[in-house]
């Protein structure tokens, strides 16, 4: 049993390093032209929760790593906030390369993309899948045949979604970088965030601080 589970930990580790190599030297969509470096993801494979973006972004293309900027700063201390440290979830977007001068990633790029990000759910298999941003929402939404409205409609909402055979939470929320610019917004990712803590909590039934990994 014990040979068994390690074997299962070592075949899915291979499985999200198998899809790191294909995205990292990815050429489906012009994106490969202008990047500096396709950027997978990162975070433990074995979390609970999963947190997808849009698209990375200057910095994150100089350094290949999700949201390390200043979107990312805010995002680490919004999960810090909640008793989360970011390696104990996995951060990616829906697009793995940059799009020139940040602009938003066309319906093409995400057809071609998304495959990759199918991969990476339907390995780790998170409980809850928090969406940052219209795009990223938009997609796993309209995959499940809902229509996607706006962002500040239904933020905080929590949607039973599937994708294949695999069934998860979906909570979507603002992305970071909104409230960069409109600092009147951090208080809606604030509650937001609140409401994912509330949920792992009724998943873990722990009522301190959330250890991720501990429960597989």
């Amino acid at each position: 049993m014990y040979r068994k589970e390690v074997i299962d930990v070592i075949s899915k580790e291979e499985e999200m390093e198998k899809i790191k190599n294909e995205i990292l030297n990815c050429k489906k969509c012009p994106l490969h032209l202008s990047r500096t470096n396709a950027v997978p993801g990162e975070g433990s494979i074995n979390s609970l929760i999963m947190f997808i973006g849009e698209a990375p972004g200057r910095n994150e293309d100089v350094e290949g790593r999700p949201f390390v900027g200043a979107a990312g700063k805010l995002l680490t201390s919004l999960l810090e906030d909640i008793g989360l440290d970011r390696k104990e979830v996995y951060i990616t977007n829906v697009i793995k390369c940059r799009p020139p001068n940040n602009r938003d990633p066309t319906q093409l790029e995400i057809k071609t993309c998304s495959p990759y990000l199918d991969r990476q759910i339907l390995l780790i298999r998170p409980k809850i899948i928090v969406t940052l941003g219209r795009h990223s929402t938009k997609y796993l939404l309209e995959k499940n045949g809902i229509t996607f409205t706006s962002i500040l409609r239904i933020h905080g909402a929590s949607f039973n979604l599937r994708l294949d055979t695999f069934n998860f939470l979906m909570i979507p929320t603002l992305h970071p970088a909104a409230a960069l610019y409109n600092p009147k917004l951090i208080n809606i990712l604030k509650n937001d965030f609140n409401k994912i803590k509330n949920k792992l909590e009724e998943i873990t039934g722990q009522r301190e601080k959330v250890g991720l990994e501990k429960f597989f």
